[in-house]
């Protein structure tokens, strides 16, 4: 691995976040480098998805930092954070339901947008070729994800597991660097989650962006994640290769009490 590969695309320092007294996410650290995926579990409510706000905006962390390629994005906004390179998805399926397949994906594309506001009113020769361009580039990314025959399907119309790919490929054509999944999963059968997958080991082959995902089956990050974050209440417990967190007495504790055995082996 080279110098430049081994410098951190995001770094986070002793970020936390305190809400009326309340400490959602305590002294989190994270180092993550191009073509990385790193897994953050732990049980309910131990704020792994805080932890995705803090790093998209959502919420200005009240202790630490982070960086993007070494620029510090505390008090950035969130669409500057995009700008950056950070994407994510979300829990719950947050698609623009009544519009098209393509059109989802057509809406991430706006940072390529070059042409100006005459151009599109009449429509110039500049406007036609660079909207051209951009559906083009929209047509490939759900090539990538073998749905260039439901382009002009309505997103609400989809079958759940699609709807989840189709979130994934818009978040790509953000053009990100680091790519946020938050329990991309949640709710699929064992054929939709193989399809997953396989779909994100394409995404890493392809793009060799940094991943860093929350997920609760355990198999799924077991089988993917290189590294693995374990946090409860707020607090990093545990961390290191997916062999070390399975046999980890305090991530044990953690999901099962005083059990003996661990549900992420």
């Amino acid at each position: 691995m080279s110098a430049n590969e081994n410098t951190p695309i995001l770094e986070v320092r002793n970020m936390g976040i305190s809400f009326g007294g309340l400490c959602a996410v305590s002294d989190f650290n994270l180092s993550l480098r191009k073509g990385e995926l790193v897994g953050l579990i732990g049980p309910n409510g131990a704020g792994k998805t805080t932890v995705f706000n803090l790093l998209t905006g959502v919420y200005p962390p009240t202790d630490g930092y982070f960086r993007m390629e070494g620029k510090k994005m505390n008090g950035k906004y969130t669409h500057q954070i995009v700008a950056a390179g950070v994407a994510r998805t979300f829990q719950n399926i947050r698609l623009f339901k009544q519009m098209t397949v393509r059109d989802n994906v057509l809406t991430a594309f706006t940072k390529d947008i070059r042409y100006g506001f005459f151009s599109a009113i009449f429509r110039s020769s500049h406007f036609r070729n660079e909207e051209k361009e951009i559906e083009e580039k929209a047509l490939d990314l759900l090539r990538l994800f073998s749905m260039e025959n439901k382009a002009h399907t309505i997103a609400a119309n989809l079958p759940y597991g699609q709807q989840r790919k189709l979130e994934i490929a818009r978040a790509l054509a953000t053009d990100m660097k680091v790519l946020l999944l938050d329990e991309p999963a949640a709710g699929m059968n064992p054929t939709e989650t193989a399809d997953l997958v396989e779909c994100i080991r394409i995404i890493r082959e392809k793009f060799n962006i940094a991943i860093l995902l929350i997920e609760h089956d355990m198999s799924l990050v077991m089988k993917i994640c290189e590294r693995i974050i374990v946090i409860d209440y707020g607090e990093t417990i545990a961390q290191g290769l997916p062999e070390e967190i399975a046999r980890n007495e305090r991530v044990i504790a953690a999901y099962l009490g005083e059990q003996e055995e661990t549900p992420i082996c």
